[in-house]
């Protein structure tokens, strides 16, 4: 058993400015228990195009407000109590609220080793 805080994580490589939000990879490759759990921020008035072709995800609200589109123009609302899976590798848009941060829980498998970035210029959404 091991405990580990946001502000642990905080001081190491696996706090991670990803453009538009912070993400605290509380557990990641490394540890060893077969996926990756994050403190997730997206900020206020962003949108960000992921696509994460090698991991399926899933991300629990816990505060704010914001939304997820699909490539199809589906928009789906995320507030507090919300889960939204990402369970065919799905490409999507991001959104932060209007006047609030989105934050998250989010669950990666396989597991990310922590450091990823994401590449928010790339035209195609950023991927890993």
């Amino acid at each position: 058993m091991f405990i580990r805080s946001l502000n642990d994580v905080e001081s190491t490589d696996r706090f991670v400015n990803w453009g538009n939000g912070t993400s605290h990879r509380l557990l990641t490759q490394q540890d060893g228990v077969g996926f990756t759990v994050c403190h997730t921020v997206v900020r206020a008035g962003t949108e960000s195009k992921l696509h994460y072709r090698n991991h399926l995800e899933a991300c629990y609200c816990i505060a704010g407000t914001g939304e997820v589109e699909d490539m199809n123009g589906n928009v789906y609302p995320i507030k507090t109590g919300d889960i939204y899976v990402l369970d065919q590798h799905d490409p999507h848009f991001l959104r932060g609220g209007q006047s609030e941060d989105l934050i998250l829980v989010s669950v990666f498998n396989p597991p990310l080793s922590g450091t990823e970035k994401h590449d928010l210029n790339n035209p195609e959404g950023s991927a890993y």
